[in-house]
């Protein structure tokens, strides 16, 4: 195996007993000496169950590190195999992980208390370190780290913590963590870089997403367009609209976005570039599984990126029926710094925004929300078909487009009235920000011709609500106000 294999490996357990098995930090919690952590209330027992695996994980690298039997915990340290770590080390992290699991579900997440959270980031890093120190020893090459069962598990022990507990642990940890995932990412490309496309059904044009469009709606009312606006131009517009009335309008920017390398070098449109920066496709990524959210059949699930591509992106695009997978509202680029060197934040994102506009119903409710001390970066990735029902947001939103066509139509805060805003649902769900329309049924698009006729019954002022609409193309970003209602409907893989 390669030098630079080793030392990238090296790297790895550095990472590993100098920073997630940190026996002090945990020593200092039990007697009482740190004050900083939430940990503390999960109890003693669980306090002194992973001191007792971060220091067999400890014992077991400097013994095999020395060539000699580690001097405590012997026959718990050791498994069956002389160069093995006890697979009870990593049975005992997966109960912990469980029992954090199990109080996540006990609680509305945003209520989940800050213990079990951290339980579940601790005994995630203690299991990673478990695998990678474990491994260390096994042959005198790098080789056993690198199967794909092996790997497969380190990524998945890191990214389910990052995406379940919403990455609570400290700056210098979240750094080591993404510094371990950019050594495995090394690591991989240097072992396999043939399998980057390995379980990706292949087709003669998967060098680029396809670019079908099944339909598209024809655009009635055209958003403004402007190219490539300056700062002060943009801010102008949106402090100083044409109608004072109405408020700040949307606009699309267009050839602002053409520096960015997700658009060049770095194309986002190439899988197997997408799949090169998420470790062969092995990065885990939250979806959500169904049409729209306000569909009975939506729900969520956790999956690697290579599946998420093979099932729901490059799927056979015959399967008219087959269920829509996509990822939304997701901070991706805080779980894989890699792909957010590949966009740049538009500046019109740090213009001073207006405040709501007095015609929102929501505006006071609007204007409760604290400024952003830094713009709120998400990712959206689907197929084509994929709706985003008609709602507001609390915020003044940039939709950069990188790949494909959408279809948004977006209303006014005065047109409210007319839109049938949901209200506060079952379980105490505050559903004011989404209505209740079904725009694809409404328009003509979708369902039968009996639907669309009961659904202009049901909502007939709708017919009177005044709207604007466009065609957002890659390349091009669509500035949305704070409180506009829009849909949003992709044509294409987007």
């Amino acid at each position: 195996m390669s030098a630079m294999a080793s030392i990238l490996h090296q790297t790895l357990m550095d990472l590993c007993i100098n920073v997630f098995c940190d026996t002090k930090d945990l020593r200092d919690i039990l007697s009482e000496t740190s004050t900083a952590s939430e940990l503390r209330d999960c109890g003693k027992p669980i306090l002194q169950l992973l001191l007792q695996q971060s220091t067999s994980i400890h014992n077991h690298y400097t013994s095999k590190n020395n060539n000699k039997n580690p001097t405590n915990d012997i026959d718990y340290t050791l498994g069956v195999e002389n160069n093995d770590l006890n697979p009870l080390i990593t049975k005992r992290l997966d109960d912990l992980i469980t029992l954090a699991t199990e109080k996540f579900y006990a609680f509305p997440f945003i209520n989940v208390p800050l213990r079990w959270r951290q339980l579940y980031w601790k005994a995630s890093l203690l299991k990673f370190s478990a695998l990678v120190v474990g491994k260390s020893f096994a042959t005198s090459n790098i080789a056993p780290l690198c199967h794909q069962s092996v790997m497969d598990d380190l990524v998945t022990t890191l990214d389910m913590a990052h995406i379940m507990t919403g990455a609570i642990a400290s700056d210098t940890v979240m750094t080591c963590v993404n510094t371990a995932l950019e050594t495995l990412q090394k690591i991989d490309e240097i072992v396999s870089p043939q399998n980057l496309d390995k379980g990706l059904k292949r087709r003669r044009s998967d060098s680029t997403f396809q670019e079908a469009i099944e339909f598209t709606p024809q655009v009635t009312n055209a958003v403004l367009r402007k190219e490539n606006i300056s700062f002060s131009t943009f801010e102008k517009l949106i402090h100083h609209p044409s109608n004072p009335h109405l408020g700040p309008e949307p606009l699309i920017i267009t050839d602002s976005l053409e520096h960015w390398p997700a658009l060049n070098h770095h194309s986002w449109n190439s899988p197997s570039y997408l799949l090169s920066r998420t470790i062969g496709g092995r990065r885990l990524v939250p979806i959500e599984v169904g049409r729209s959210y306000v569909d009975e059949d939506w729900g969520q699930k956790i999956i690697p990126f290579k599946e998420f591509l093979d099932i729901y992106i490059m799927g056979n695009p015959s399967r008219k029926m087959q269920t829509k997978g996509y990822l939304a509202q997701h901070n991706l680029f805080s779980q894989i710094p890699i792909l957010r060197n590949d966009i740049a934040v538009p500046d019109y994102c740090y213009v001073s925004a207006p405040p709501p506009h007095k015609s929102s119903p929501l505006a006071a409710k609007h204007a409760e929300y604290a400024p952003l001390e830094e713009p709120l970066l998400n990712a959206w990735f689907g197929p084509a078909g994929t709706i985003t029902p008609l709602h507001t947001d609390p915020y003044h939103n940039i939709l950069a487009q990188v790949v494909g066509k959408k279809y948004v139509r977006l209303y006014a805060p005065r047109e409210s009235a007319k839109l049938y805003a949901r209200g506060i649902e079952q379980g105490g769900i505050d559903m004011q920000n989404t209505s209740s329309l079904d725009i694809g049924l409404l328009a003509g698009w979708d369902g039968t011709r009996e639907e669309q006729e009961r659904a202009r019954k049901d909502f007939p002022l709708f017919s009177k609500a005044e709207f604007v609409d466009c065609i957002l193309e890659a390349g091009e970003c669509l500035y949305i106000p704070i409180g506009w209602w829009h849909y949003v409907r992709s044509l294409s893989i987007t």
